[in-house]
């Protein structure tokens, strides 16, 4: 189905909830793939918040968002708080707590 042929508001609401539970998985695959990067970060001794990685991130972000023709600021700031997340997430593990 095209999102021109959804023919009323509770069907867009029905898709608009489906993609939200991907997007969901999604960020739950993601933080999966940051408790590993804190494991592998003990085991070498990285910090958690490594600064040209954080700003790589986000760039690579705004990027996407641009080409799909988003809001290149407001994707990064969304970014900005998801690296951010991500970077408790490690610290926590890194001082002995498991993610």
């Amino acid at each position: 189905m095209q999102i021109d042929d959804i023919p009323d508001m509770a069907t867009l609401r029905a898709h608009i909830d489906a993609l939200d539970e991907r997007l969901v998985g999604l960020l739950a695959q993601r933080h999966a793939l940051i408790a590993q990067a804190a494991r592998i970060k003990k085991r070498i001794g990285l910090p958690a918040r490594i600064d040209d990685r954080v700003e790589e991130v986000v760039a690579n972000a705004g990027r996407h968002a641009a080409s799909r023709g988003l809001d290149r600021a407001l994707i990064e700031n969304i970014w900005r708080q998801l690296v951010e997340a991500a970077i408790a997430q490690e610290d926590r593990y890194l001082n002995g707590d498991r993610p």
